[in-house]
C-alpha cells in the first residue's frame, strides 16, 4: 500500500511538473509571436463606457514601439500614456523574463478552447501581482487577460482577432477596470473638461464597472517608428 501511495505521489509530481514545463513553453512561444512586432501605428476608434463621465466616440492613433512605448493619441489632440501596472498593451504582459508562468486549467472564451496560465512575478518590486492568460493554442492568441496589481487594482482585457492575427495583434481590445473611488486606473486618467464632465455626486456606487473599448482599422507594422511620437 505503501509503495502504491508513493508511485501515485510521484506521478502527480511528475504531472504537475510536465504542466509547468508546458505552460513556460506556451507562455514564450506567445511571447516571440508579438515579438515579431518590433513598432506599428494603428488607427481605430475608441468607446468609453464609465458611468459618471461622459465621453463622446473618438478616433485615435496608436503607437507602440519595442520594448514598452505605447501611446493614444485622440483626435482631439490628447495623449494616453499608460503607466505603472495598467496597461492596454499585450507585449506589457511578457515584460522581461524575470517571471514564472504555471498552468491553470482549461476552459473556452467565446466558444474556442483555450489553455489558462498565470504568471507570476519573481521581482518582489513589480507591481504586478499576478496575469491569468487565456491562450488560444492552435493560432498563440491571447483571447483574454485578468491582471492583479499593487497599486491599481484588478483589470481585465478581451480581445478578438481578425487580419492581424498572424501578427498577434487584435482588431479589437476591451479594457474593463473598476470604478471604486471614482478614479480611473493610473495611466487611462482622460481630461474631464475635453467632452467629458466629472459628477460632485459622492454617493454614487463605489464598485462600478468602467470599459474602454478600442477598435482597429488598420496597422501600419514595422516601418520604423520616431521616439518623438512619444514626448
Amino acid at each position: 500500500m505503501k509503495h502504491s501511495a508513493f508511485l501515485f505521489f510521484f506521478f502527480l509530481i511528475a504531472c504537475f511538473s510536465a504542466k509547468a514545463q508546458d505552460a513556460g513553453i506556451l507562455a514564450q512561444k506567445v511571447k516571440a509571436k508579438l515579438a515579431t512586432v518590433n513598432d506599428y501605428t494603428a488607427t481605430g476608434v475608441m468607446k468609453t463606457d464609465i458611468s459618471f463621465i461622459k465621453v463622446p466616440q473618438s478616433d485615435v492613433i496608436v503607437y507602440y514601439k519595442k520594448p514598452n512605448r505605447f501611446r493614444i493619441k485622440k483626435q482631439d489632440g490628447i495623449s494616453i500614456t499608460p503607466k505603472g501596472g495598467v496597461s492596454v498593451n499585450l507585449n506589457s504582459l511578457f515584460a522581461g523574463d524575470n517571471y514564472t508562468a504555471v498552468f491553470a486549467g482549461n476552459t473556452t472564451v467565446d466558444g474556442l478552447p483555450v489553455t489558462i496560465i498565470k504568471l507570476l512575478p519573481l521581482d518582489e518590486n513589480s507591481d504586478v501581482v499576478v496575469s491569468t492568460l487565456y491562450i488560444d493554442e492552435k493560432d498563440f492568441l491571447i483571447r483574454k487577460a485578468s491582471t492583479t496589481t499593487k497599486d491599481n487594482g484588478t483589470y481585465q482585457m478581451e480581445m478578438s482577432y481578425g487580419k492581424f492575427a498572424q501578427w498577434g495583434l487584435p482588431d479589437r481590445v476591451v479594457f474593463i477596470f473598476s470604478t471604486k473611488d471614482y478614479k480611473l486606473p493610473k495611466g487611462l486618467a482622460f481630461d474631464y473638461d475635453a467632452g467629458g464632465t466629472k459628477p460632485a455626486d459622492k454617493k454614487l456606487p463605489q464598485n462600478g464597472k468602467g470599459k474602454v473599448e478600442i477598435s482597429y482599422s488598420s496597422y501600419s507594422i514595422n516601418k520604423g517608428l520616431s521616439e518623438t511620437v512619444f514626448n
